[in-house]
């Protein structure tokens, strides 16, 4: 009879078996799922790198449209823009005021008109951009003090630079004027010349511009258009790679090679996973390199614009996924998604204030991640800030990406389900004989593979039940009924 000892050494045997078979299977499983992971990211990225119109999406544009914008605003500020006058006074004063308007930065006086009809016309034509009109009382008014003197200003709103330039430079020389004027008035009643300042100008100030010091539109404009030309491309991308599955009836929620089966988790990690390689890299080019060498602001730590990307980026990713879950044609994404650049942009609050935007407007724009990782990529290259310092805007692109993600995996799971609907009735719409030819000789091969997944696994089971019963050999006068109760 076997002892006590023997038969608990036994259990324990056993139970370390059964234990080492299950972590095997897991493993196994686990080793499994990871190598279809691996296959969906390689199937994508063979799709991508195969796809000439993908390819100018992904590479193309982000490479290029960059250095492109900044080309075009490479001069960055409107400088010299050619104004006219009609000077009705002729006089010492209004001469002065002209000169020290044409000295400005901003505007080029280029034509002395003899009436408001030829200046209108060079405006209509374009060859001036505002008009300065001098009335012909303007000194007397000016000599009396009894009678405000006016000046009246036309400007060109075909662009609002144009307007910004003239009114701003016609203001900064009309204030000037006026404290030389009063200053003279004072020094006139013989008071102080210290005083006079103090009456003058009661409390100084002195003007700082902050983050953007240049004051130039391409450095206002082009750090945003930067985040922009990423969200944009990988969303028109996913939509083109999505669309042409479609058309070549090809299910994306099945896994690609021989283990056709339905698996959504693993399509989307892997699909996510190679347009996340990619876009990394292209964003360290478009958002840190590229503001470096054409001098846009960018006082930001590199490692912050970094961790911004990560959540900003697969935020992005499986918002595109969820957008496209149903795209049946491979040019619907660039139908319905090019023409929302300049909405994104408006949206953001960037170059429209958000306060002025409608209700409506102000809730549509937070369910997308450009519109709010715009102001973080803000904060953090060109306002100088840190992680710290924009946590709301960081942790919103993390929800972001949950939900999008927890999305696509219900849409996913709805068009499966429909797809499994329609096979159970036949042919899908999409199907020709051949396609249900590859589909059966797909599953044979499928079933062969779990049959030989299984085979070695009970090999691997039955040599490692080997080892044990050998390793726990007992002395010769026991060894029988032990291997007899083993066996049992």
């Amino acid at each position: 009879m076997m002892k006590e000892e023997d038969k608990q050494k036994l259990e324990g045997v056993k139970e370390q078996i059964r234990h080492e078979r299950k972590m095997f299977r897991l493993e196994s499983n686990l080793l499994l799922k990871i190598s279809d992971t691996w296959n969906v990211f390689c199937e994508e990225m063979r799709r991508i790198f195969h796809d000439p119109g993908v390819i100018v999406l992904f590479f193309v544009a982000p490479l290029l449209y960059p250095i492109l914008y900044n080309v075009l605003y490479f001069r960055n500020e409107l400088l010299e823009v050619p104004v006219a006058v009609v000077d009705m006074d002729h006089s010492t004063e209004s001469r002065r005021f002209i000169h020290e308007w044409n000295a400005t930065p901003e505007v080029e006086v280029t034509h002395i008109c003899v009436s408001m009809y030829e200046a209108e016309y060079l405006v209509k034509h374009g060859v001036v951009r505002g008009i300065l009109y001098i009335p012909n009382d303007f000194n007397n008014n000016l000599a009396s003090g009894l009678k405000t003197a006016t000046l009246s200003l036309f400007c060109d709103m075909s662009s609002m630079l144009y307007m910004k330039n003239v009114y701003l430079s016609a203001n900064k020389v009309m204030l000037d004027n006026m404290y030389k004027i009063q200053i003279d008035r004072y020094a006139a009643m013989n008071m102080d010349p210290e005083l006079s300042w103090a009456f003058v100008q009661a409390a100084p100030y002195e003007e700082n511009v902050m983050f953007v010091e240049s004051g130039g539109y391409g450095h206002f404009l082009i750090p945003c258009v930067l985040v922009l030309i990423l969200h944009q491309t990988l969303l028109l991308g996913i939509s083109m790679l999505t669309g042409t599955a479609a058309q070549e009836n090809r299910e994306v929620f099945i896994l690609p090679g021989r283990r056709r089966r339905y698996s959504i988790l693993r399509i989307l990690l892997g699909r996510g996973a190679a347009y996340f390689t990619l876009y990394m890299a292209l964003g360290c080019y478009v958002l840190l390199l590229i503001p470096q060498w054409f001098g846009l602001p960018h006082i930001g730590q590199a490692g912050d614009i970094i961790r911004w990307m990560v959540p900003f980026l697969l935020a992005t990713i499986y918002f595109g996924i969820s957008l496209t879950a149903f795209m049946k044609e491979r040019e619907t994404g660039l139908v319905m998604l090019m023409p929302t650049s300049l909405i994104f942009l408006f949206m953001s609050g960037v170059s429209w204030p958000e306060m002025a935007m409608p209700d409506i407007w102000a809730a549509v724009s937070v369910l997308i991640p450009y519109t709010v990782g715009v102001h973080g990529f803000l904060h953090l290259n060109s306002m100088g800030g840190t992680l710290n310092t924009v946590p709301s805007e960081y942790t919103i692109l993390w929800i972001m990406f949950a939900c999008y993600f927890g999305l696509s995996c219900l849409l996913y799971f709805i068009r499966s389900k429909h797809y499994k609907k329609l096979q159970r009735k036949g042919l899908t719409s999409d199907e020709d004989s051949d396609e249900r030819a590859r589909r059966e000789l797909d599953a044979l091969i499928h079933d062969q593979e779990e049959a030989h997944i299984r085979a070695m696994e009970q090999s691997l089971y039955n040599a490692l039940n080997n080892v044990k019963h050998n390793l726990t050999r007992l002395p010769d006068d026991d060894a029988q009924d032990v291997n007899d109760q083993f066996k049992e």
